[in-house]
């Protein structure tokens, strides 16, 4: 998985249900969900989001891939130049606003990481 921040926090989503999941199964006796579904952990995977790239090259360069995955050379080259050094400064800009609790950040991220379908990526297709 890419050593970057978004990857990263959902694979810590993906911990902390896991944790949530084991406490109920261990330590208070609950074997279902509130859906009846068996609890059980989830297997670690590669997150949906995984596979987006924003690459500085320098203060007015930037490349963006998206659609890479596990797979050596995959992924497409989709924006670069002036425009993907604005996008990157927008990403950069907007996550340091979330993390300082801003507004505009949270609004921006809380869909990024409440995206309520998830079409690929290994995970499950409703969310954790």
């Amino acid at each position: 998985i890419p050593k970057i921040s978004y990857p990263g926090e959902e694979e810590a989503i993906v911990a902390i249900k896991n944790i949530e999941k084991i406490d109920k199964i261990v330590f208070r006796g609950i074997k279902t969900s509130h859906m009846g579904y068996p609890l059980e952990p989830a297997t670690m995977h590669w997150p949906w989001g995984a596979g987006m790239f924003a690459t500085s090259l320098g203060p007015d360069d930037a490349c963006f891939v998206a659609g890479a995955n596990w797979v050596k050379n995959s992924g497409l080259m989709c924006v670069w130049g002036s425009p993907c050094a604005v996008q990157k400064e927008i990403i950069e800009a907007s996550k340091v606003d979330e993390c300082a609790f801003g507004i505009v950040g949270r609004l921006i991220w809380h869909f990024v990481h409440h995206t309520p379908v998830h079409l690929f990526g290994g995970g499950p297709r409703w969310g954790y």
